[in-house]
């Protein structure tokens, strides 16, 4: 499509030449452009949308790549990815071997730092502003775009600790759109109410940490956004705008619904109505499945409680929140209370479903470590997200749970093949644990359409053999054993493979790892989980340990970063798929 000035812009240089109100045409072009792609090929949409000006202005005032701009998370990049030389390819935003939905170093030079969780661009920048300092390089600027609810994160408080004791030249943008993914919440949210309502306050937060504050301004408002950015460049030390905009700005049913457009996935781009699906017949998502059975074992036991920190829709917690608001929780993008809140829960005798993505408990390790396990306090973490997710992309794929948690004394690792698994082993684990479990399931939907059963107890530790064999055993974790199934069935000689859904990475089975490595040479253990550490070197160690002579295959995710693209394709690339594993198959029994 030809835009009267988009057509003609490709880096901040081609901005300069524009008057404000050209960049005001710019804006509206930016968000058809953006609008129109994403219907498509879908992405994170609203945040985008809503720093629309913010973008154009930042790259406007300020000499990019040589000023430092760092984006908070990087949901709200797109326009600064096509403002600075990937306008022609943004069509292969989240795709296999297209450009990353987020910043990324080796990118651009104009992506300084890498993110795609929050909390982390004030520390970086001032890190950034602090090295310029030492080099003295005393004119160069350093930026850093925070959400408010990236902004009341631990780690993004710890950021303005430590810079507001400083005389670094960081500018610190908060873009105030009161949400997340879900709505912002907590004590600082309603602190920033007041403020945007000109209810008075006792002190300004911000400048009782020594910055200079400034704001409110419209983010919306081109002219003021450059007046109030231009005249920062020339205060000293560290300083906060603070910006009003609205997520999902210029697509009316994203500022309607701005959880839903987050990432809508495929939408018309003239209506902006989301696509129809048929979902009559097919599994649930698996998140679904933990909201309502959480919520169905809460209505039995009222020591149940729901905790998640800033994904009450994601995880389905919000189901727990609506039939039990008074003991379910969300905490904002606060992993690290997330678990210590949980462990303090489980010392009174309540029974905590911590509901975590995968990748986000990474950030609170220490506390589980220290505050958990060490006190065997039996806190239920329901890991959401685990394996491969897809278009995220390697900040996403929660492929490091199995062993990051396997070295953790006192922890109980499990992996339902299915929903009636799932809600099986949550049955179990509020019925009485005496220390902590780890339960993870995958994103997206399951297998089982009928999956609303009566509960079954799990005995701990306890493995399944799914399918008799007499030359060859497959030992598959978790949703990997439909995989298997799929692969065993492609082969040539179905009969001679026996399958093995161990369930449990700790304990392990060992009674039933026994009966296999006596009865079976050739061995292969899958796992949607890194090779390093993970569920094959387990079932290795375990076979050496014991001096069983056999020969073991190990099929996970290899000892590298896992880029972005569709399920299906990362894992043909990394070779779990059934393919691969009917090939690996056929070639251990044609040795």
């Amino acid at each position: 499509m030809t835009y009267k000035f988009l057509n003609n812009i490709n880096y901040p240089k081609d901005l300069k030449s524009l008057s404000v109100a050209n960049l005001k045409v710019l804006a509206s072009e930016l968000r058809h452009f953006i609008i129109n792609i994403i219907a498509t090929k879908e992405g994170h949409l609203g945040a985008s949308l809503g720093v629309t000006e913010l973008s154009i202005a930042l790259h406007y005032v300020f000499n990019t790549p040589e000023d430092l701009l760092v984006w908070d998370v990087g949901h709200q990049a797109y326009c600064h990815k096509i403002l600075t030389g990937r306008k022609d390819i943004f069509p292969t935003n989240r795709q296999l071997n297209g450009i990353s939905g987020f910043p990324k170093r080796d990118e651009s030079e104009f992506d300084t730092f890498g993110v795609g969780h929050s909390s982390t661009a004030i520390s970086a920048a001032l890190g950034m502003a602090i090295a310029s300092q030492l080099k003295g390089e005393v004119k160069k600027q350093h930026i850093a775009v925070v959400g408010d609810a990236s902004i009341a994160s631990g780690m993004a408080f710890e950021g303005l600790n430590h810079a507001g004791v400083t005389n670094s030249n960081l500018l610190v943008i908060l873009n105030d759109n009161a949400i997340g993914i879900d709505p912002s919440v907590g004590a600082l949210k309603q602190y920033l109410t007041n403020v945007k309502q000109g209810i008075k306050t006792q002190d300004n937060i911000f400048e009782a940490l020594n910055f200079d504050y400034s704001g409110p301004i419209d983010g919306h408002d081109l002219d003021l956004l450059i007046f109030e950015l231009s005249r920062l460049k020339n205060v000293n030390g560290p300083k906060l705008l603070h910006v009003i905009t609205t997520k999902g700005k210029g697509l009316k049913q994203a500022e309607e619904d701005q959880v839903k457009y987050h990432a809508p996935g495929k939408f018309n781009a003239e209506t902006g109505n989301i696509e129809g699906k048929t979902n009559e017949n097919l599994p649930p998502k698996f998140q679904d499945v933990f909201g309502y059975t959480l919520v169905e074992l809460a209505e039995k036991n009222d020591k149940i409680i729901g905790i998640t920190p800033a994904m009450p829709t994601g995880s389905s917690v919000k189901f727990m929140m609506e039939a039990f608001p008074e003991r379910a929780f969300d905490v904002g993008i606060a992993e690290q209370h997330a678990v210590t809140l949980a462990a303090g829960m489980a010392t009174q005798g309540l029974v905590p479903f911590c509901n975590i993505y995968s990748t986000f408990l990474q950030r609170a390790y220490d506390q589980v470590i220290h505050d958990v396990a060490l006190q065997k306090l039996p806190v239920i973490f329901c890991l959401d997200r685990a394996g491969l997710v897809g278009e995220d992309g390697a900040t996403h794929h929660g492929v490091f749970d199995l062993a990051y948690l396997n070295c953790i004394p006192n922890m109980i690792i499990m992996a339902p093949r299915n929903e009636i698994e799932l809600r099986n082993i949550m049955y179990t684990a509020q019925l009485g644990l005496d220390r902590p479990i780890a339960i993870r399931y995958p994103r997206g939907r399951g297998f089982v359409t009928d999956w609303k059963c009566h509960f079954s107890k799990i005995p701990i530790g306890t493995g399944i053999q799914l399918k008799e064999g007499n030359k060859l055993a497959i030992l598959s974790l978790g949703t990997t054993a439909h995989d298997v199934e799929k692969a065993i069935n492609k082969c040539g000689s179905p009969e001679d493979i026996a399958h093995f859904d161990m369930r449990f990475m700790k304990p392990l089975d060992q009674h039933q790892l026994h009966h296999i490595c006596k009865k079976y040479q050739d061995i292969i253990t899958i796992e949607d989980g890194c090779l390093t550490g993970g569920f094959g070197s387990l079932i290795k160690t375990f076979a050496l340990d014991n001096k069983y002579n056999v020969n073991i295959i190990s099929m996970g995710i290899p000892d590298e970063f896992i880029e972005h693209g569709k399920v299906e394709e990362l894992k043909a690339i990394v070779a779990i798929n059934p393919e691969s594993i009917t090939e690996m198959i056929n070639k251990l029994l044609n040795h």
